[in-house]
């Protein structure tokens, strides 16, 4: 199984705000559902619904978008999974941001979405590049630390350690176990506590 997050690319949508917390992305009524099926539908459903057709969620032009530009402090609040889950679900692959909310950054990265900071003014630069262009395509570099679209490229920030597990695959731990699956029931076979060979029967 191929984890490997190396690079991102495709058009973007520019979410312009600081402090974006995890209701206003998702709101709580949401967690009641079973699966995150379908959670793509609400992504900023109340913000929306408040603009009226005017949030950039809506507008024609940023349809199909997989990269989000983003300010200050996005996803604070509360630590649902739901929040990165359904940008995930409504096509969101990679975020670019001032900064991030540890546990919204933790849950993007368990769930393979590249989450890179850059200085405000940077981030206004892409923001703006989008605004006027919304049909130009971005590409985020996990490999090299760097996004360009058209002929603006700019360095961007992640930890080693986070860029380290999407270039490994190392943040898919799901996958882990099931690439290495033969390893692990070695290993169970041996611990006397775990009947493994009753459960495999």
């Amino acid at each position: 199984m191929v984890s490997e997050v190396k690079q991102i690319s495709g058009n973007a949508l520019p979410l312009i705000g600081n402090d974006i917390d995890t209701d206003r992305i998702i709101p709580a009524r949401y967690l009641k559902a079973v699966t995150f099926d379908g959670l793509g539908e609400g992504v900023f459903i109340d913000d929306r619904k408040a603009l009226n057709g005017e949030h950039p969620f809506d507008q024609t032009e940023y349809q199909g978008a997989k990269v989000l530009i983003v300010n200050r402090n996005f996803g604070c609040g509360s630590s649902r999974e739901h929040a990165p889950q359904a940008l995930a679900k409504w096509g969101i692959k990679a975020v670019i941001g001032e900064s991030f909310a540890e546990i919204f950054f933790g849950n993007c990265v368990a769930m393979g979405i590249p989450c890179v900071t850059a200085p405000r003014e940077t981030v206004k630069q892409l923001q703006d590049l989008v605004t006027a262009n919304p049909q130009a395509y971005i590409t985020i570099d996990v490999e090299n630390l760097q996004v360009q679209i058209g002929d603006f490229t700019t360095p961007v920030v992640m930890s080693e350690g986070t860029r380290t597990a999407f270039l490994s695959g190392t943040w898919d731990a799901c996958g882990q176990l099931v690439a290495n699956a033969e390893q692990v029931k070695a290993i169970a076979a041996q611990l006397p506590y775990i009947g493994w060979g009753k459960l495999a029967a």
